[in-house]
């Protein structure tokens, strides 16, 4: 009789463990859209694809529904994880791409701020859309960095709470509400639809009327700016 029991109950895990994948695979494309969208043309999206369902299929093994905490906000950490294990393993970057990211890195360090993409395609001979593609791999390569090396990050003395650091923050939103009022009309469209409203590179492109790699291009010009922003007044 027990053992007839531990049969069932082990027929029942996993037909809730296949319920929680299927009911998820949405979550991953959803996932590696949204992270694709800042990521450098060339990246094999159906390589990240599959990882994620491995981080899913992970995910519903390991899950502890006693814990308090919902699946899909446990799965979305597996999720990412494996798709960052994916992207250290496989470098997309071409070679080309490679060398036109250190003439660009290079060019963003010799020229006084505020830079500008138009400055940077200027000095290094790149087309503004080139220039953006390589932004966005300079960007791929911090979030390996600091996914890789996460634990670092919470571990500083200085307590996030405390009053002078909750000014600081205070004060970096008041720059972002600027930054984000300085951008173009397009790009803050296409900041606003992907963060706020959550929508994919395609989903906006058939909002606009562009194209996804045109999309892309632009969210990228439009981070960088909302960067150079913050750090040329104060941020």
């Amino acid at each position: 009789m027990e053992q007839a029991k531990r049969a069932y109950d082990a027929v029942a895990q996993k037909e809730q463990r296949d319920q929680l994948i299927m009911e998820h695979l949405p979550l991953v494309r959803h996932l590696v859209g949204k992270m694709t969208a800042e990521l450098p043309p060339g990246v094999d999206v159906d390589n990240l694809e599959s990882a994620g369902v491995l981080g899913l299929v992970e995910a519903a093994h390991r899950f502890d529904s006693e814990r308090g905490i919902q699946f899909k906000t446990y799965a979305y950490t597996r999720i990412r994880g494996a798709v960052f294990d994916e992207l250290r393993r496989n470098c997309p970057l071409p070679q080309q791409m490679l060398q036109q990211t250190a003439r660009v890195r290079q060019a963003y360090e010799e020229l006084p701020p505020p830079v500008t993409i138009a400055d940077l395609a200027s000095v290094t001979g790149l087309s503004e859309a080139e220039v953006a593609d390589c932004l966005a791999a300079i960007r791929m390569t911090r979030w390996l960095s600091w996914e890789e090396h996460g634990e670092l990050i919470g571990t500083r003395l200085d307590d996030p709470d405390r009053p002078d650091r909750l000014v600081e923050k205070e004060e970096q939103k008041r720059l972002l509400t600027e930054a984000l009022g300085a951008l173009t009309e397009r790009e803050r469209l296409i900041v606003t639809l992907y963060y706020l409203e959550d929508l994919r590179l395609k989903e906006i492109g058939e909002v606009l009327s562009l194209s996804e790699s045109r999309v892309s291009r632009l969210l990228n010009a439009a981070l960088f700016h909302l960067g150079e922003y913050m750090r040329t007044h104060g941020g």
